[in-house]
């Protein structure tokens, strides 16, 4: 079994806050617009796997890439930082997604928290909305699960606060 921590969209700002829930978190994932000194600071905490989003710039763009597609216990893991959602889904991922669907498609980008299953592709979506505090949002959120064998579960919506 996997703890997985999740967040996206901290535009460089790190709530203290989240190193104590994730503390618990075999992984952190982040589903881009790390913003500076971000991913520095995760990455000395927990193992961290991530995408760069639209804000960040030529160091995390080395970094991170635009799309992660791995395996996680039995779980097919696509994230992306632009991605729709079901019914929604970007035209960059809409030709594979359908084709080739994950078990897990892990979004950033919107700012709002969402947990939808896609019964067309047998496929769960999830955005931890954005964990900073730039943008349009009014609560900073993020998300903790489990993963084990081929199964998401023990799902969490955290708040951390207004923006």
């Amino acid at each position: 079994m996997k703890k997985i921590g999740l967040l996206s969209d901290t535009h460089g700002y790190l709530d203290e806050a989240v190193f104590k829930y994730f503390a618990d978190c075999d992984e952190i994932w982040h589903a881009g617009d790390f913003g500076p000194d971000v991913a520095e600071a995760l990455a000395a905490f927990k193992p961290l796997r991530g995408v760069y989003g639209n804000i960040d710039d030529k160091a995390i763009r080395n970094e991170f890439p635009e799309h992660l597609r791995f395996k996680c216990e039995d779980v097919d893991v696509w994230m992306t930082h632009i991605g729709g959602y079901p019914g929604r889904y970007s035209s960059f991922v809409k030709p594979e997604i359908y084709t080739k669907p994950p078990m897990l498609f892990i979004t950033g980008h919107s700012h709002i928290l969402k947990v939808i299953y896609d019964e067309k592709i047998k496929c769960l979506h999830i955005n931890p909305g954005a964990a900073g505090k730039h943008g349009w949002h009014k609560v900073r959120t993020l998300i903790r699960f489990c993963i084990s064998a081929e199964k998401i579960h023990t799902l969490e919506a955290i708040e951390l606060g207004v923006r």
